[in-house]
């Protein structure tokens, strides 16, 4: 994700705290949240993906 997504997903939750939302940034807020999550969620899979449990006491 970009850093200009991101700065947008900031701009759109303090928007809708001060004034609120039209039904399109409802949506492209959801879009870019959810393509937020997809990457955290993709990036964390890779990390477990490789880690390697060492069991030193097993024999």
């Amino acid at each position: 994700m970009t850093k200009e997504k991101i700065a947008r997903i900031n701009e759109l939750a303090r928007k809708s705290r001060e004034e609120g939302l039209t039904e399109e940034e409802k949506l492209e807020q959801a879009e870019l949240r959810n393509e937020y999550r997809r990457g955290v969620v993709a990036n964390l899979t890779s990390q477990l993906d490789n880690i390697e449990i060492v069991d030193a006491d097993k024999k």
